[in-house]
């Protein structure tokens, strides 16, 4: 982190709020899903087994506010709404590549903790 590294903790740090974004679970499933090519909403919906049509459309809005996703509407037999990685969003490509082998990587160690830390809290 540049400048003042203990900026991050402090209540009114702007990177608080795109941190939330960029860092909660369905955005960077939708972000990991959109890094081949646009996809539709229905299509979207279909691969993230479990969101709810209300999360994954409050999770698009919010990405495309902050510039991360765009979103086209495509006229034709049916119309339909497709969303693509801004170039802004392409840059997260890298750390969330980083960040998904860290945890194919560490997965075990992840998992023999939880065990542990599992057992410990019956005893």
């Amino acid at each position: 982190m540049d400048g003042d590294t203990g900026a991050i903790f402090k209540a009114d740090c702007p990177s608080r709020a795109i941190l939330d974004q960029v860092a909660d679970k369905w955005s960077v499933l939708v972000l990991a899903a959109l890094c081949d090519e646009p996809v539709r909403f229905n299509v979207l919906k279909r691969r993230l087994n479990g969101i709810t049509q209300k999360a994954l459309t409050h999770c698009l809005r919010r990405l495309e506010r902050n510039g991360i996703v765009s979103r086209a509407v495509r006229i034709g037999p049916p119309v339909s709404v497709a969303y693509a990685l801004t170039p802004l969003g392409r840059t997260l490509e890298e750390p969330f590549a980083a960040l998904y082998a860290w945890t194919q990587r560490h997965l075990p160690e992840l998992e023999a903790a939880r065990i542990q830390y599992d057992a410990a809290e019956r005893d």
